[in-house]
């Protein structure tokens, strides 16, 4: 089931909010139905995967209280090691075993593996759990709220990426409190937004950038124009389609009276590329330096080894988002970027913001190209295109007011969260706009086919 559907928005959501608010006093029956509601939302994506969802979960579950009762670290790390297995089995054997194949120029068939809505996710929810049990910033929690805090269906899929002790101490507060009223009055504009953010703009914004994309993977060699528009369309549609889950997401979370942490922060607004990753798929940029960049050594060593660690950390990065050298290529760039950076900022160099900001732009652009190709010579073709080694191409632009409105938006316009929650007040009026905003946007999405999110696929 999609956020951005009318059977979500119209049905599933109502009647689990009203069903959360009728048990508000009890917190068995709040975790009742936040669980139930979880595992149907996941179930009507796949049934198949609930039982395995349930599995990993309990198998996590028994690794914790077993080194709870012992204290043996090789729990943790035998745990920890069967998640990365499980996910690495899903996510990068076949296309490991297809890699080898090539290299012994043999044919590969690929193998009929489906991969679990969300793996990548919450494999990194448990795997930053069975860690923080081994530093000694978690304790052993109780299965229901274990299983509630993996399960809960707003973050269960794309994220955001939320910590054990952001979320579940969470769920003793009853939803019925002062704040009641304004948290579901936000929660819901932000649900609004980011409804808009993906239906209004990034499926609209996909119709653009998606036939040059596929005409490059034909074999077509895209000119400047068509190539130099998908990549623009690309970069605002990637951008708006996640951060519009983000914001639908932290919207119904704080519906419930539970707030997630945020996901963006305009990110097009970047100076630099560390700027970038401090605003883009921020919760996923913390688990990189809290997991990996920072016990890898983080910048507290000689400048060599900072650039090791942070090609590594980046390398891993890519590669989580998928199987295939375009994420590798992708995650390695962007190490390289941050490692000029921190050479650069060592050396005490400095740069006008605004150049900063257009630099940064256009290396963003351009890798995106590498990470949306399916393929190295489709990133290529496109990418030479942008060149104009193919010609021209200038055929007119598709939907240019959605084009020049999310462009205003994304390199202009603040946070979606900053907005919704630290500048609007509730008035009659707001209302009536939102009221009028959310009919003609379930219209839009009950007119053409439903387009899973763009991380679905992550």
């Amino acid at each position: 089931m999609l956020f951005a559907s009318q059977p979500f928005l119209l049905v599933f959501l109502p009647v689990v909010l009203g069903l959360y608010y009728a048990v508000a006093a009890s917190r068995a029956a709040r975790q009742g139905v936040v669980i139930g509601a979880s595992l149907v939302f996941y179930g009507l994506w796949d049934w198949r995967f609930v039982p395995f969802l349930l599995g990993l979960t309990g198998f996590n579950q028994l690794v914790a209280m077993a080194w709870g009762r012992t204290r043996w670290r090789g729990w943790l790390w035998s745990g920890v090691w069967c998640n990365l297995g499980v996910l690495f089995g899903f996510k990068y054997m076949d296309w490991l075993v297809g890699v080898v194949f090539q290299v012994l120029g043999r044919a590969h068939t690929p193998w009929p593996v489906i991969l679990p809505l969300g793996l990548s996710f919450f494999v990194f929810q448990k795997i930053s759990y069975l860690v923080d049990l081994g530093r000694g910033q978690a304790r052993v929690y109780r299965l229901a709220d274990f299983v509630e805090f993996v399960t809960f269906f707003p973050q269960l899929v794309a994220g955001p990426i939320v910590r054990h002790n952001e979320l579940i101490p969470q769920f003793d507060a009853s939803p019925r409190n002062g704040h009641m009223w304004a948290n579901l009055g936000q929660g819901g504009l932000l649900v609004l937004v980011g409804l808009g953010k993906k239906a209004g703009l990034a499926d609209t914004l996909g119709d653009v950038c998606t036939p040059v994309f596929a005409a490059a993977a034909s074999g077509h060699a895209p000119g400047l124009g068509a190539a130099w528009l998908a990549a623009v369309a690309y970069m605002l549609q990637i951008y708006f389609d996640f951060s519009g889950y983000s914001d639908m997401a932290i919207g119904m979370a704080l519906m419930m009276g539970i707030r997630l942490p945020f996901n963006f922060n305009a990110p097009y607004r970047a100076v630099s590329v560390r700027d970038f990753w401090r605003r883009w798929h921020m919760t996923l940029s913390r688990f990189l330096r809290d997991y990996l960049y920072i016990p890898l050594g983080g910048n507290r060593c000689k400048p060599a080894r900072q650039v090791c660690n942070v090609m590594v950390t980046m390398a891993l990065a890519g590669v989580w988002h998928g199987a295939g050298w375009t994420f590798v290529l992708w995650g390695l760039l962007h190490g390289a970027a941050l490692a000029v950076a921190h050479v650069w900022e060592r050396a005490g160099m400095s740069m006008h913001r605004l150049a900063g900001q257009a630099l940064t732009l256009l290396f963003v652009l351009l890798t995106w190209v590498v990470f949306r190709a399916g393929s190295l010579p489709v990133a290529g073709r496109v990418l030479a295109g942008m060149t104009g080694a193919h010609g021209m191409g200038l055929a007119p632009a598709r939907h240019p007011l959605v084009l020049a409105l999310a462009a205003v938006m994304a390199l202009v316009g603040p946070a979606s969260q900053q907005v919704v929650l630290e500048h609007i007040r509730p008035t009659p009026w707001l209302a009536v706009g939102a009221g009028v905003a959310f009919v003609l946007l379930i219209f839009l999405i009950g007119g053409r086919p439903p387009e899973p999110f763009i991380y679905f696929q992550f």
